[in-house]
């Protein structure tokens, strides 16, 4: 039995489908996208949510996304914002995007994400992580300064330091 929910989201230009860390699947689609669409999306990407979910199961671990409480978020927090700060300084060498300020959040469905308002939002369990997959959330982040989405030129100023970053992208995945 595989516990699937659907929302309709005002942002989303395409249906997508993700797995949260317990294992639900969740597909979000656009408003002017009908819900029966969305199921048939769901149905056709079968296969993959599957060997996802087996996937998961296999590596027994539930995400590193689900673990940790508000202590361990409050230990750890400025442990993460130093090093996402220095990353970040250290990447944008490169780019010299303008960001605003860098935010440590404590939350369960995401590792990074940047605002409207130019914010670096990073997850405190980034400090869980291996470091080169760090490397590819701070410049993931940073590049969304520049390219609000995930197009071809998004992903290509990504690979400007980040050459490997199909690879890392799907190992995040997994964690």
């Amino acid at each position: 039995s595989m516990n699937i929910e659907f929302k309709r989201h005002r942002q989303s230009k395409h249906i997508r489908i993700s797995i949260k860390a317990d294992g639900t699947v969740l597909v979000t689609f656009p408003f002017w996208s009908s819900k029966k669409g969305a199921i048939k999306f769901a149905n056709e990407k079968m296969v993959w949510i599957e060997n996802y979910l087996k996937e998961m199961k296999k590596n027994g671990k539930k995400s590193i996304l689900s673990k940790g409480n508000r202590k361990d978020y409050l230990e750890k927090k400025e442990i993460a914002r130093k090093m996402i700060t220095k990353k970040i300084e250290q990447f944008n060498q490169h780019y010299g995007f303008k960001y605003n300020k860098i935010v440590i959040r404590n939350q369960k469905s995401r590792w990074g994400s940047c605002s409207s308002k130019n914010n670096l939002n990073f997850n405190y369990r980034v400090v869980y992580l291996p470091e080169n997959l760090v490397d590819y959330l701070v410049v993931h982040e940073l590049c969304h300064l520049k390219q609000m989405n995930h197009s071809g030129k998004f992903w290509d100023l990504v690979g400007e330091t980040v050459p490997n970053y199909r690879e890392l992208s799907k190992k995040l995945r997994t964690f």
